[in-house]
Parts: C-alpha cells; structure tokens; sequence
C-alpha cells in the first residue's frame, strides 16, 4: 500500500483511527480490516482522534447506517447506491446482497488516494465528482431505485451548499432515497473549537439543524422517512453514553432517511 501521511485529510483520519481501534478490541462491534491496514501502514500515533465520545458516535452512526442501508437494500435488491464523499469508507461490503450496484463517489483528488488502497470490484466502482455539481451522475446506469449514503459530509457544508446538493440529487435522480448525517446548531456555532475530534482539525461545522425537517424547505421534492439521533445506540453500550443521551438529549448527530420521487 503506497500511502503516506500526507495523503489522507485530517477529517478521514477520524472514523478511520475509531473503526480501526474498535476493530483491534477482542469483541469488537464493528470490524473493518482495510481502516486498520491504513492506520497501521501510516504508522503515526491518531490517538487524538479517537476519544471515548467520538469513538462512540462513529461506532453508533456506523451500525445505524448499515442496519439501515440493509433494511432499503431489501426492498430494492437492484438499487444504485451511491456513497457520496466517501473518503475510505468501505459500505459496500458491510451490505453487498449480490445484486446492488455500488459506487463510491468523492473529489477526484480524494478518489486518487483511495485507489491507492482499493480497486474497483464487481458492482462496486469509484468515480471522482461533486456533491454540488451533477455532472458525474451522466455517467450513472438507470436503476429501480437510487440510494444516496452522505455520512460525515453535509456536516461541513453551508446553508447554499447544502441547498445546492440537494437540488442536484432530485434533479439527476427521478426517485431515490438520501441517508444523511446531520447535525444541530450547537455544533454549529461551538463544535469546531470544542469538539474532541475536530478541534484538532483545520475543519469547520457548517449549518446546523433541529430537525430534518429544516432540509425540506431547500428541496419540496424531498420527504422525512425517518430520523434517529445517534444517542439511540450509544446509551446501548456504556454508563457514559447513557448519560451523554441525558444531557445532550438535542446535541448528538442524527441519520435522516429522506425519499423524493415515485
């Protein structure tokens, strides 16, 4: 694997350290080899990227994002599943049913490094594109039904940009459903100097939300199918994370599944 330090941006560096740390653990709730193989062939100390709170929430969103991934998955076995700002998330193989086709997409810089640590598979191929430009989705095949996965993305976009994502999904795309990672003002306006992760990063929070609802004004076409706060699953698993739920019961990020279309 031909990977440095250099290659990888600070923010990737934060689900990668957890998923690899939870993966080493003996019961481990989540295991994800290729995060560990990249973390230990960078061979630098990411401890400060892998506090108890972060850990928890990366390990959380992870499971809600695939239980409900598999759940869609079910009943649309053909579906396209786009993994939009996909960094070296590796989805595909946590909900693979044989038949879905997948593809990771991110910055055409980005998906550079990650063909470093992987090659296009059978259904499963990357491709460099924008979030807020549609231009890639020309070269997408017609499915039954699309599936959009953005985790850990609209958290750093603004108001316009997120606005600006969205109408290119539902204008690319006749129907589909959008699984998104949001977050609330809290975070917004004291996150980046106080979260235990980024803090550590040149990243910044961008707009924060309520509730998924708040998204639905930026695009009519779109529908709240669901939203989950991630505490749901972090108090499964410790005192502290039962306490964190307490009290920061609105502070804690959520997975919103939203629908457009037929």
């Amino acid at each position: 694997m031909n990977l440095t330090f250099g290659d990888v941006q600070e923010t990737a560096l934060i689900p990668l350290a957890i998923k690899a740390s939870e993966t080493a653990k003996k019961k481990p709730r989540i295991v994800d080899l290729k995060a560990k193989e990249i973390i230990d062939t960078l061979g630098v100390d990411v401890s400060k990227y892998d506090p108890f709170l972060s850990h928890e929430g990366v390990v959380a969103r992870t499971l809600m994002f695939k239980r409900k991934l598999k759940e869609l998955i079910a009943k649309y076995p053909y579906a396209l599943c786009i993994n939009l700002g996909c960094g070296f998330d590796d989805k595909f193989i946590q909900v693979d049913n044989g038949r879905i086709t997948w593809v990771d997409v991110d910055l055409p810089d980005q998906i550079e490094v990650r063909r470093k640590v992987y090659t296009d598979r059978e259904r499963c191929t990357m491709m460099g594109g924008s979030a807020l430009d549609g231009e890639w989705t020309k070269q997408l095949p017609k499915a039954e039904k699309t599936i959009v996965i953005m985790e850990g993305v609209l958290e750093y976009f603004s108001k316009e940009q997120v606005k600006t994502c969205l109408n290119m999904l539902c204008d690319s795309f006749e129907s589909g459903f959008l699984l998104a990672e949001l977050h609330s003002p809290m975070l917004e306006k004291y996150g980046t100097k106080h979260h235990d992760c980024v803090k550590h990063t040149n990243a910044s929070f961008g707009w924060g939300t309520k509730t998924a609802e708040e998204y639905i004004p930026l695009e009519p076409r779109l529908k709240v199918v669901s939203e989950q706060s991630y505490n749901d699953e972090m108090k499964k698993y410790s005192v502290r994370g039962k306490l964190f739920a307490l009290v920061a019961k609105n502070f804690n990020n959520r997975l919103a599944v939203f629908e457009w279309g037929l």
